[in-house]
C-alpha cells in the first residue's frame, strides 16, 4: 500500500513516540525526511539520528530528547501544515512565526529545506511543511 503523505507519517511517528515516552523511533527514509531530521537535530529537538541500511531499505533511527525526567518533553507539539490536498505557501514577507518565535517552522524552499529563521536570512519563501514547538 502506498502512503499518500510520508512526511505526515514521519511527524505522527515522532509525536506518538514522544507521547509514549519512547527513547527511539524508526522512520522509513527519504531525502525530505533526512532534511527534516537534520533541522530537528540542529534546533535541539532530538538527541540524534542515524541512517540504517537494511538490504535495499533505508530507515532513520531517531533518538528523542527529554528533560531531566521523561515527563519533561522537549517537543511539546508538532503539526503538519501543508497537506497533499491543500498546499500552503508563504513568500518572504509573510513567513510564519511559531509561538512568536519560540517554535520552529520548517519550510521547503528553492535553496533546500530550512527553518523559518534561515529562510528570512536567505530572503526566500516556499512551502510551509510543519510547525514544531
Amino acid at each position: 500500500m502506498t502512503m499518500s503523505d510520508p512526511v505526515a507519517d514521519m511527524l505522527t511517528r515522532i509525536r506518538n513516540a514522544n507521547i509514549a515516552k519512547h527513547d527511539t523511533v524508526e522512520i522509513p527514509s527519504s531525502k525530505m525526511k533526512k532534511a527534516i531530521s537534520e533541522i530537528l537535530l540542529e534546533e535541539g529537538y532530538i538527541k540524534g539520528y542515524e541512517i540504517r541500511q537494511d538490504g535495499v531499505k533505508e530507515t532513520i533511527h531517531m533518538t528523542l530528547k527529554y528533560g531531566k525526567t521523561k515527563d519533561e518533553k522537549v517537543i511539546s507539539g508538532i503539526k503538519k501544515i501543508s497537506k497533499p490536498g491543500l498546499r500552503v505557501y508563504a513568500n518572504t514577507d509573510n513567513l510564519p512565526k511559531v509561538l512568536g518565535g519560540l517554535g520552529t517552522a520548517i519550510i521547503s524552499t528553492s535553496k533546500g529545506v530550512v527553518t523559518d529563521k534561515v529562510a528570512r536570512k536567505q530572503n526566500v519563501g516556499g512551502e510551509v511543511i510543519a510547525f514544531i514547538w
